[in-house]
């Protein structure tokens, strides 16, 4: 067993944290750091896990973890997703759930599904039989913050391919001491002989701090212009398509560019959460293999990144596909490319573009595309492009939720209903026809440019997981909400000294 280090104390509003076991603090971030080799015989395998009584799916995670392209010289970093064994439980289950509560849906830790954050080597060894050494540091987590966890590895691995195994203690240690990820507090993170610095939830202003080596100003947040850049014409029918909960499939190069796309494509609907699965990097060794790739029925509701050419023909019935060039953003602006036929995409070397027979609800954008052109016309910085692409989504996706939330709003009881001698009382149904309704004078026309079938795309929306998943979300905090209002009734009502709620029993 590895030596425990004592854990700093607690301060202020991490005063709970002083209850927390040793492995305790480390769990709140990650469930285990791996190592994953190749091996002539047994092929990839998981060589180390830290801490030692982790458990852990090892045929998941060692298939994911390598880079299969032939001639991938050198570092990449990539991430996968897969399902959480069924009898795996946190003992930390509710104190997780109560520092969760007030993350933003793209922040909060995922229930059924752990995230797997590469950083592969591979070099030439003429020691070695095969003639390259190959090996993967992993981390395993159900957070989803994937820049702040590439960040990490940065310091990590180079560190571990020089020092082997010692180091990952020493790491292991390190993390064991941080405070637990809060919403809205500003974390610094020592981790071998480095500091990090991140705001987990909001913007913040940095002062200057000698001992902090690295200031994270995101810690999830993908480039999405560099990662939509050989589609952009097409961002608008992506975004319906991710909304829609539609089975998209992305064929990249390489692990690296089909994550950072998939990732991009679920986060480009926030701050809606995005309900259905998603995998950044799926290969044909994942349990969900057949399940997905399947031709007798028809495509889950699932985005899956792809770099096999075998995928090419397996997922060749699914109806929108997206395949993607190399990410390095060209001098020149792009080409307009038109929506291309499923049936031309016949290999994985096709042409970048979107394949699909889907028809927009909504009139394209064009606005949108000349300023993005614009900026790449004027060699505008990457960062300012992706300032401008993500609050483009983030107005779309508000214009589109605003309604729905207004009449969800409208399911409440009234405060005077709430009454200490009866029970709660229930929010009323929703009831797609009168929100349609509502949608005439109150409509995302209030707030949004574009024009198009919004009626059809809100029927639509309205059979899909990410409006299931979104209305059960809202449920839930309005009857918790409720059920608060009516305690507070019924504790006033003792206080105010009245005798008959006792005299009831």
């Amino acid at each position: 067993a590895l030596p425990r280090p004592p854990a700093e104390q607690p301060e202020g509003p991490a005063v709970t944290e002083a209850f927390l076991l040793p492995w305790d603090r480390f769990s709140s971030w990650l469930h285990c750091i791996c190592v994953v080799g190749f091996d002539l015989e047994l092929g990839q395998a998981v060589e180390v896990i830290y801490p030692h009584h982790s458990k852990l799916s090892e045929k998941e995670v060692s298939q994911s973890s390598l880079d299969q392209a032939v001639g991938c010289l050198g570092d990449t970093q990539f991430c996968f997703r897969f399902r959480q064994g069924s009898n795996r439980k946190s003992s930390l289950g509710c104190f997780l759930e109560n520092t969760d509560r007030d993350a933003p849906p793209c922040l909060k830790r995922e229930q059924g599904h752990y995230y797997g954050y590469v950083y592969f080597r591979q070099v030439r060894d003429k020691s070695l039989k095969r003639g390259y050494f190959q090996k993967s540091l992993v981390l395993i987590s159900k957070l989803p913050y994937v820049t702040f966890f590439h960040s990490l590895l940065k310091i990590m691995a180079p560190e571990y391919f020089e020092k082997q195994e010692p180091c990952l203690e020493a790491a292991c240690n390190d993390i064991d001491r941080w405070p637990t990820p809060h919403p809205g507090r500003v974390l610094t993170l020592p981790i071998m002989g480095v500091v990090i610095k991140v705001v987990p939830y909001k913007d913040f202003c940095f002062q200057g701090d000698s001992l902090v080596s690295i200031i994270l100003p995101t810690i999830h947040e993908v480039d999405l212009f560099r990662c939509f850049y050989p589609v952009f014409f097409h961002i608008q029918m992506l975004w319906e398509l991710v909304l829609l909960g539609e089975a998209l499939v992305v064929m990249a190069p390489s692990p690296a560019e089909s994550s950072e796309t998939v990732l991009a494509l679920v986060s480009c609907v926030s701050p809606l959460r995005y309900c259905s699965d998603f995998r950044p990097y799926f290969t044909i060794h994942d349990s969900e293999f057949k399940e997905y790739t399947t031709r007798t029925q028809a495509p889950p509701s699932v985005i899956l990144g792809v770099t096999n050419p075998f995928f090419a023909k397996t997922l060749q019935h699914w109806p929108h596909i997206i395949r993607i060039g190399d990410m390095k953003q060209a001098g020149e602006v792009a080409k307009q490319m038109k929506v291309k036929k499923l049936k031309n995409l016949k290999t994985l070397d096709s042409k970048p573009g979107v394949y699909t027979a889907y028809k927009p609800y909504l009139s394209k954008d064009e606005e949108i595309i000349k300023q993005l052109q614009k900026g790449v016309q004027q060699k505008r910085p990457s960062a300012a492009q992706n300032a401008i692409l993500r609050r483009y989504f983030l107005e779309l996706t508000q214009s589109f939720i605003i309604p729905l939330e207004r009449y969800v709003a409208s399911l409440m009881p009234l405060q005077k209903s709430i009454s200490p001698w009866k029970s709660p009382p229930q929010l009323r149904p929703f009831v797609q026809p009168d929100f349609m309704k509502t949608l005439e004078k109150a409509g995302p026309q209030l707030t949004s440019r574009l024009k198009g079938d919004w009626i059809g795309l809100y029927r639509h929306f309205l059979k899909s997981p990410n409006f299931d998943g979104w209305f059960r979300s809202r449920k839930r905090e309005m009857t918790q909400k409720l059920e608060a209002l009516h305690l507070e009734a019924l504790c006033e009502e003792v206080i105010n000294g009245n005798g008959r709620i006792m005299q009831d029993r």
